[in-house]
């Protein structure tokens, strides 16, 4: 199984999870905006984080797996967990949260 097929995986599981949340409840402004923020720190720090771990030798992958695109040291396929959190944590949290009161 490549590193790109098991993260269609968890993508494809979090994005349902995502519409079926924005279903429930559409965010406002503010939400989307949070989210953005969100997922454009959790990408700068996978790619920081990424590379130094992958440089020190902490983690390898086989290149066979692999598409070949990388930011930094850090393989592309690599970014589909953050993308994933972005997505899962809000609207689990809309899910699963209670109304303003």
């Amino acid at each position: 199984m490549s590193y790109l097929l098991l993260d269609a995986v968890f993508l494809a599981a979090a994005a349902a999870v995502a519409v079926f949340a924005l279903r429930q409840r559409r965010p406002g402004r503010t939400g989307v905006a949070a989210v953005g923020i969100a997922l454009a720190a959790l990408l700068v720090l996978t790619a920081v984080f990424d590379t130094v771990m992958i440089a020190v030798g902490l983690v390898a992958y086989d290149p066979a797996l692999l598409i070949g695109f990388r930011v930094g040291l850090a393989p592309l396929e690599d970014f589909a967990y953050p993308v994933a959190a972005a997505l899962l944590l809000p609207a689990l949290w809309t899910l699963l949260g209670r109304e303003h009161e």
